[in-house]
C-alpha cells in the first residue's frame, strides 16, 4: 500500500523486541527455544551481526560469578560502587544467570580462555578473559537456527503504540527505502541501547563519534518510553567513562592486564583521595587537572615487551584504534605513560541505573511493556552477561503473561499509527528545512555542555545554568518540528535528534531533582557538592501532557522480588 509516498508495512507477532542487541538477542532466543509456536519479531535499526555495544567486539565478561565467590558479593559490590541506589532484586536475579549465560555463550561458539586445568582464566574477583571479537555474530548466528523468528534490519523505530489497554505495537520507517513500518505485539520488550551524543564530546568536527558509547545508540528506548507515560529512574546517575586519551580506548585493559596504576602529571598516584569507585576515579583525573596537577596518565613506563605486546592484541580485539596510535607515533607503552581522560556523560543502564523503572522480572509501569539491557533501571554494572540475563528473564516472563495481553485489530493498529506515519509523510514532501539537523544537534549538545555538567564545565551544575539548559532544549525540541527529509537518511537524523531531546528534557528535571552530589566523577551539584545521607532514594519521573513529573521512590533492599502496579 502506498501512504502519501511511503509505502505501508504491516507486520503482526506475538513478541515483539525492538533493538537487536546483545539483550535483545538473546530475549528471542530464549523465547524462540521455549515456545517454538510464537512468533518473534526483532527490529533493528543497524544489522544484528555488528549492531550494538558489542558490535567492535569485547575482550572480556566484565559481570562473572568466579570461584570461590557468590552472587551476594557481587551485589554488595554493586551497592557500594553505586553509594547504595540500586534494587537489590533486580541485581542479583541477573547475577544468578552470569555463569549460565557465559557457558551459553561458549556453546553458540565463543572462545572463553582456559587454564591447564580447563578453568576459566579470570581477569580480577568479577571477569574472565575471552576471544570476544565476533561475539555479536556469533549471537545474531544463533537468531537463524529459530524459524519463528523474523529479523528485520534496518528498521529505526520512533514511538511505541498504546491506549488505555497498555502497549501493543511500535511504528517506524525503513533507513533505506520509503516505507513506514506498524507493527501489532501483544508483548512489546524494549532492548535498545543507552543515550549518547547527548553532550558535545572529547573529539569535535569530523571525529565527533570517537567516543565511549557507540554513537548510534540516542536514548530511543528512553524516549519512546517516556512519551507514552512509562516511569523512568536514576537518569541523574550519568556515566562518565575514564578512557584513553582521544582513542577513547578502555583503560581498564591497561589497568588490569598490567596492573598500571593512575598518576598525575607530577608523579604521584592519587586514587586513594577519590575512593577506587567507577565514580571516585572518574572524579580523580578532572579533580587533579582542576587543582593542576593534570594531566593523569596510566604509568606503563617499565612494562615487560611481553605485557606491552599482550596489550597491542587486547586492544585489536575491542578498540584497535589504541594499538594503531602507539604504532603511529612510536610512542610504546613501555617507554610513555598512557593520557587519561573523562568523556562526555551518558546515560546508559548497562553501567549505572538509569532506565525503566521495572518490577523484578522486568516488566515496566505500563501493561505490555517489558525493559532488558541497557534501558532497564536499577541494575548498574550489567555490562554483556547482565544485558543477556535480563533479556532472558524478560522473556520468560513474556511468555507467562502472553495469554492475559490482547491482540489489536487493524483497525484499532491504523488509528493508533495513523499520525505518526502521516508524520513521516509530511517531513518527506517539505522542499527544504528552515533549519539543519545538524546544526540543531550541535546547539544541543552545546547547552548541554555549558549548563547541564558536560566537559567544558568540569561536569558541575547548579539549578539556574539546569533552568537554562531546560529552556533552551524546549525550544530546540519545538524547532524540530519543521524538519524535513530529502531521504530516509535525513529522517534518521531527525528523528534520532529527536529522541536526544526527550532524552535531555528528562535527564535535566532528574539533576534538578537530586540535591546532593553522591556520584562527584558523574557530576556535582555545585548548589549541594557534598553527599547527603537523607537523600537515599530513587528520583523517577513520568511524563504527562508533555512535562515530566518527578516522583521519589524509597530503597528497594533485601528483597527477592518487587512488583509495581501498573
Amino acid at each position: 500500500m502506498k501512504n502519501d509516498g511511503l509505502r505501508l508495512e504491516i507486520l503482526r507477532a506475538d513478541m515483539l523486541v525492538i533493538g537487536g542487541g546483545t539483550a535483545g538477542c538473546y530475549a528471542a532466543i530464549t523465547a524462540a527455544r521455549k515456545n517454538p509456536e510464537l512468533r518473534i519479531v526483532v527490529l533493528e535499526k543497524a544489522n544484528v551481526k555488528r549492531s550494538g555495544c558489542l558490535a567492535a567486539g569485547v575482550n572480556a565478561i566484565n559481570a562473572y560469578i568466579v570461584d570461590g565467590h557468590t552472587e551476594q558479593e557481587y551485589l554488595e559490590y554493586v551497592r557500594w560502587d553505586a553509594e547504595k541506589i540500586i534494587r537489590d532484586d533486580l541485581v542479583l536475579s541477573m547475577a544468578r544467570r552470569f555463569n549460565d549465560v557465559a557457558q551459553d555463550l561458549e556453546k553458540m561458539g565463543l572462545v572463553i580462555l582456559k587454564d591447564e586445568n580447563g578453568r576459566y582464566i579470570s581477569r580480577g574477583k568479577r571477569n574472565i578473559k575471552i576471544n570476544g571479537e565476533n561475539i555479536k555474530p556469533i549471537l545474531a548466528a544463533e537468531l537463524t537456527r529459530y524459524e519463528n523468528i523474523s529479523v528485520i534490519n534496518h528498521v529505526n523505530v520512533t514511538d511505541l503504540l498504546a491506549d488505555e489497554r497498555g502497549v501493543c505495537g511500535a511504528v517506524g520507517f525503513s533507513v533505506n527505502f520509503e516505507a513506514a513500518f506498524v507493527i501489532s505485539a501483544r508483548a512489546t520488550l524494549v532492548a535498545t541501547g543507552g543515550a549518547a551524543g547527548l553532550y558535545r564530546p572529547n573529539n569535535p568536527g569530523f571525529s565527533r563519534h570517537k567516543m565511549w558509547y557507540p554513537p548510534f545508540n540516542t536514548g530511543a528506548g528512553y524516549a519512546m518510553g517516556a512519551r507514552v507515560g512509562a516511569e523512568m529512574t536514576s537518569f541523574e546517575m550519568r556515566f562518565v567513562a575514564q578512557r584513553c586519551k582521544d582513542t577513547i580506548a578502555p583503560t581498564g585493559t591497561i589497568a588490569l592486564g598490567v596492573g598500571a596504576k593512575e598518576v598525575n602529571a607530577i608523579g604521584e598516584t592519587y586514587a586513594s583521595r577519590y575512593g577506587f569507585s567507577t565514580s571516585g576515579r572518574a572524579q580523580g583525573a578532572t579533580n587533579e587537572a582542576l587543582e593542576g596537577r593534570g594531566p593523569c596518565y596510566l604509568q606503563t613506563v617499565g612494562v615487560s615487551h611481553e605485557q606491552e605486546d599482550d596489550l597491542c592484541r587486547a586492544y585489536l580485539n575491542m578498540a584497535p584504534a589504541q594499538t594503531l596510535k602507539w604504532i603511529e607515533s612510536g610512542k610504546s607503552p613501555s617507554h610513555f605513560n598512557v593520557e587519561i581522560e573523562g568523556t562526555e556523560p551518558y546515560i546508559v543502564g548497562g553501567h549505572t541505573g538509569s532506565g525503566y523503572w521495572v518490577d523484578t522480572l522486568r516488566r515496566t509501569t505500563i501493561t505490555g511493556l517489558y525493559a532488558a539491557g541497557d534501558v532497564a533501571g536499577g541494575a548498574p554494572k550489567k555490562f554483556v552477561t547482565g544485558a543477556m540475563a535480563e533479556g532472558a528473564i524478560a522473556a520468560e516472563t513474556i511468555l507467562d503473561d502472553l495469554r492475559a495481553l490482547p491482540e489489536v485489530g487493524v483497525d484499532d493498529l491504523t488509528r493508533l499509527s495513523q499520525d505518526k506515519t502521516e508524520e513521516y509523510s509530511r517531513r518527506m514532501t517539505v522542499n527544504e528545512s528552515v533549519y539543519d539537523v545538524f546544526e540543531l544537534e550541535e546547539a544541543m549538545q552545546k547547552n548541554m555542555d555549558n549548563y547541564a555538567g558536560g566537559i567544558s564545565a568540569k561536569y558541575r551544575y547548579n539549578e539556574n545554568q539546569l533552568t537554562i539548559a531546560q529552556e533552551r532544549i524546549a525550544q530546540l525540541a519545538n524547532m524540530t518540528s519543521s524538519l524535513a527529509a530529502r531521504d530516509m537518511d535525513e529522517m534518521l537524523h531527525i528523528y534520532e535528534l529527536i529522541d536526544r531531546l526527550t532524552v535531555c528534557e528528562t535527564l535535566i528535571a532528574h539533576l534538578k531533582a537530586r540535591r546532593e552530589t553522591r556520584w562527584p566523577g558523574f557530576g556535582v551539584n555545585a548548589d549541594y557538592p557534598e553527599r547527603n545521607d537523607e537523600c537515599e532514594y530513587f528520583i523517577n519521573s513520568r511524563r504527562r501532557n508533555g512535562f515530566v513529573e518527578i516522583v521519589k521512590r524509597p530503597l528497594v533492599v533485601g528483597k527477592e522480588r518487587y512488583e509495581h502496579t501498573n
